[in-house]
């Protein structure tokens, strides 16, 4: 593995690239052991440029990397770290099992004293948006708990949280690796003011590895529940970050989230190249990143309740794979990396950047998600997934005008469709995980550190000088 631009692959690639390609060499690929497909037949890339792809990921030994991060290798090597938060779902390590444990019959006893009617989590980043985006998805299941999120350092964000609350109803979660980062210590010690003179080892926990912050915090550390280094804060989620999760549906919830993910594990480490739902979306992607030249992706899911997926999906792509120095520590001046992630809702979309999508001079690929199944209205779920199927036949067949230019389609435009098969946890850990091992497969492929975020630390940093000086 290293530069891929000098792989015979690439160069095959870049002499296959041309304008406009025709009949998609992939169309839909299904695991029956799984509650998501994904449709490739739009995705405007012949069977030769497939094989050259699958040939790309080959020679910068996609297999190899897969066999080390699943193995703990530390292949986060500008932080010397494993990377593995797959163990949190494989139901095989032992020190994981013994903190799922804990996090169970913490949640069980929670739901049986029935003391607490609100919980508020509060976190930033990777301890914020994945629990945020799995409750958001699930909230058509019946709660335990009515669940609020704060996130931001501006105040307004938990005032408005805290205004209708109870404190003598309130538990809070604390969620910070360190315990020391500014806007959530700055939030939790918003909290703790509110709960005005409440026993805090009795209203607040923490999801942290830092002991010592926590206890001088106030927070009893038998209600601390921790984490690993070999764990990054946007691949957390499966940790005690889920907490969230478990404390608003239920610990049998989490379990099924974890599952889902483990049955993506199993498929992304054992199928073939050819049939592998991450590869291939990675692989996609690469084409579309670097032989076609498009600087974005749009994100398109057509499920009110995955409406959060596109925020989650920014910060786990483009903080995983928006670098410009390779593994080797030298600048990237030959291709391009991450692409810029944006979306939202569909039909929503539909009526505000979806014009751009389809007339716009810049050809951008889109993700289209949806689930067969609804949950809340049949009627309405038809009418949703036709419009998606609508938008992908749009923006692959256009509509040709040629009495009116301004309604005219010019089509070509690519896209997938991840296919679920309703909005649950099983499926929902399985969309996770996928786009989880897609990201890793593409920096494989691009040389790049997938699991540091250095690019972040400058402005905390800046910030801290303004606030000191």
């Amino acid at each position: 593995m290293g530069n891929p631009t000098q792989t015979q692959a690439w160069q095959n690639l870049a002499k296959l690239k041309i304008d406009k390609v025709g009949e998609s060499g992939i169309g839909p690929v299904i695991d029956k052991g799984l509650a998501v497909s994904v449709d490739f037949s739009r995705s405007f890339i012949p069977a030769e440029i497939w094989r050259s792809l699958l040939d790309l990921a080959e020679q910068q030994d996609v297999e190899g990397w897969r066999k080390k991060m699943f193995n703990c290798d530390p292949i986060n090597t500008t932080e010397n770290r494993a990377v593995w938060h797959v163990a949190l779902r494989s139901g095989e390590q032992e020190e994981v099992q013994h903190e799922l444990s804990r996090m169970q019959r913490f949640v069980e006893k929670t739901h049986e004293n029935g003391k607490f009617t609100d919980v508020v989590h509060i976190g930033i980043g990777g301890s914020d948006l994945g629990p945020r985006l799995v409750c958001d998805a699930l909230k058509h299941l019946p709660k335990k708990v009515n669940i609020h999120f704060v996130a931001n350092v501006d105040a307004a964000d938990i005032a408005e949280v805290l205004r209708p609350l109870d404190p003598e109803t309130t538990l809070f979660v604390i969620a910070s690796k360190t315990f020391t980062t500014q806007e959530t210590m700055m939030n939790a010690a918003y909290a703790k003011n509110w709960l005005d003179g409440l026993p805090i080892e009795k209203h607040m926990i923490a999801l942290s590895t830092n002991d010592r912050a926590v206890a001088g915090f106030g927070i009893d550390t038998d209600n601390m529940f921790p984490f690993w280094d070999w764990v990054g804060g946007r691949f957390s989620v499966w940790s005690s970050i889920g907490m969230p999760i478990a404390l608003t549906y239920g610990y049998d919830v989490f379990h099924r989230f974890l599952n889902g993910a483990r049955a993506m594990d199993a498929h992304f480490r054992t199928q073939s190249s050819d049939h592998n739902l991450p590869i291939l979306l990675a692989l996609w992607g690469i084409w579309n990143r670097n032989f076609m030249d498009r600087s974005a992706v749009s994100v398109l899911p057509y499920a009110q309740n995955l409406g959060l997926l596109t925020n989650f999906l920014q910060q786990l792509d483009m903080e995983s794979n928006g670098k410009s120095v390779d593994r080797e520590g030298e600048f990237i001046t030959e291709y391009k990396t991450g692409p810029i992630i944006f979306g939202q809702a569909g039909t929503n979309g539909q009526h505000a950047f979806h014009q751009w999508l389809h007339q716009g001079t810049d050809i951008i690929p889109s993700e289209i998600i949806i689930a067969r199944e609804g949950h809340y209205n049949e009627d309405h779920q038809r009418v949703l997934n036709a419009n998606a199927h609508a938008q992908a036949e749009a923006f692959a067949d256009g509509f040709e005008n040629t009495g009116n230019k301004h309604k005219h389609y010019a089509g070509g435009r690519p896209s997938t469709m991840i296919i679920l098969e309703k909005l649950d946890a099983t499926s929902i850990g399985q969309l996770i995980a996928l786009y989880e091992h897609k990201i890793f497969v593409q920096g494989i492929i691009w040389n790049i550190n997938s699991f540091d975020q250095f690019g972040v630390e400058l402005g905390k940093k800046l910030a801290q000088n303004l606030l000191t000086n």
